[in-house]
């Protein structure tokens, strides 16, 4: 009994995300934070840039010692439709930090905050967009390249944006634009009555 109600409700939420969800081409809204060390409130924006992949810009602070800029590029594939799906990428980090230095003939950690970071971010999660709204979640270890002492950092994150341009004003922009470049490098052919005219 309980399975069936559970495949049901599945089989409905999919059958809505189905119906009324939009392919985004451009999406922006919070993303939260969790690791070891701190919690982060941060915002996004997602940009589709092929067919099945996009960039993300992640900006988060935990308002204290960390604060953090990270560009990455992400591939996407469907799980169920386009609307659910998992994606994979990497990217660059920058950021504002705080290291924790262990000194092991005092047996003291030193730690200090303010150093400027710079690091290599992955990430895969997995995405589902319903209605006007994108939901993710995802996990993004860090792999430090100068400005701190630990070389491994990782973070899940929770993001909800709102799609600001749906994939279709988005591919429609496009051909629009590319019409527009090729009438403008096309040369103007005069009418066949001005053969005549002298």
């Amino acid at each position: 009994m309980q399975k069936g109600l559970i495949l049901i409700l599945i089989y409905t939420l999919l059958t809505i995300g189905q119906s009324t969800a939009q392919r985004y081409g451009t999406a922006f809204g919070l993303r939260l934070g969790n690791s070891d060390i701190n919690r982060t409130v941060g915002i996004s924006l997602q940009q589709r840039i092929f067919e099945k992949g996009t960039v993300e810009a992640i900006l988060q602070s935990d308002f204290s010692r960390n604060t953090t800029f990270a560009i990455l590029g992400q591939k996407h594939h469907p799980i169920i439709s386009k609307r659910f799906n998992y994606y994979y990428g990497g990217g660059l980090s920058f950021g504002k930090e705080e290291s924790f230095v262990k000194n092991p003939t005092t047996k003291e950690i030193i730690h200090t905050y303010g150093n400027a970071t710079t690091g290599i971010d992955l990430i895969a999660g997995i995405e589902m967009t319903l209605a006007n709204a994108v939901i993710s979640l995802d996990y993004k270890p860090n792999f430090n390249l100068a400005g701190r002492e630990e070389f491994y950092r990782g973070q899940v994150g929770i993001s909800a944006r709102t799609v600001l341009v749906k994939s279709k004003e988005q591919k429609k922009r496009q051909k629009q634009r590319k019409k527009a470049r090729q009438a403008k490098n096309q040369p103007q052919r005069k009418p066949f009555s001005d053969i005549f005219k002298r």
